[in-house]
């Protein structure tokens, strides 16, 4: 069985061990170095490189992202699962563009944490669901809503969010209201086009000129 040799770049210490203690539970796993900011990464990764680094985003001084910046360019075949409470689209891409392989949110369970490490390391590129519905949802053009589609300005803002692949919750994190006031506005959306679901509505907006 081939080891994978890993390392840990996290500022709180519980989540910095915790992994520490769950990568090296396995047998084809092996976490000897762990960092509490980027700044240590730097150094460490570069004496010591491991062939995959769980990254934070969110560091102390430099962010996650500019040290794997950094240490990619020194050492471009280190693979970086980012590991992270982010997943709003800037952050996501400034991760991918400065050479991220995989992308995992905090709240992944154990398991999923090692799958995606193991998916990593055969060359895949692991994602949480969330943040893949965003990665294909922006390579899908979408054009606004018509605006004489009979719809008001909001309920065109939700539609077009909608045909983004975006989901309840996420809809009314970008326009800062309640995912109950999101479900009135598609209802109403629904009741204006005279359509019973989300294909139906995108497709009948759409195609309104």
């Amino acid at each position: 069985m081939d080891m994978i040799h890993l390392a840990v770049v996290e500022d709180v210490l519980e989540i910095r061990e915790g992994l520490k203690f769950l990568l090296n539970q396995r047998k084809d796993l092996t976490c000897p170095f762990v960092y509490a900011s980027a700044e240590e990464g730097l150094v460490g990764l570069l004496q010591n490189p491991p062939e995959i680094v769980v990254m934070d985003i969110s560091l102390p001084g430099m962010s996650g992202i500019e040290c794997m910046r950094q240490v990619k360019a020194k050492r471009p075949e280190m693979q970086f699962l980012m590991f992270t409470v982010f997943e709003d689209a800037e952050q996501i891409f400034q991760a991918l563009s400065a050479g991220a392989n995989g992308y995992l949110l905090k709240n992944a369970s154990p398991d999923k944490i090692i799958e995606a490490i193991r998916e990593l390391h055969q060359g895949g590129a692991p994602m949480s669901t969330a943040i893949a519905r965003k990665v294909v949802g922006s390579f899908r053009p979408v054009e606004a809503v018509p605006e004489n589609s009979g719809l008001s300005v909001r309920e065109r803002e939700v539609l077009e969010y909608l045909a983004k692949g975006l989901l309840y919750k996420e809809i009314g994190d970008q326009l800062g209201i309640s995912t109950g006031t999101v479900r009135q506005h598609i209802h109403h959306i629904y009741r204006k086009l005279h359509v019973q679901n989300r294909t139906e509505a995108l497709n009948k907006a759409f195609g309104t000129r």
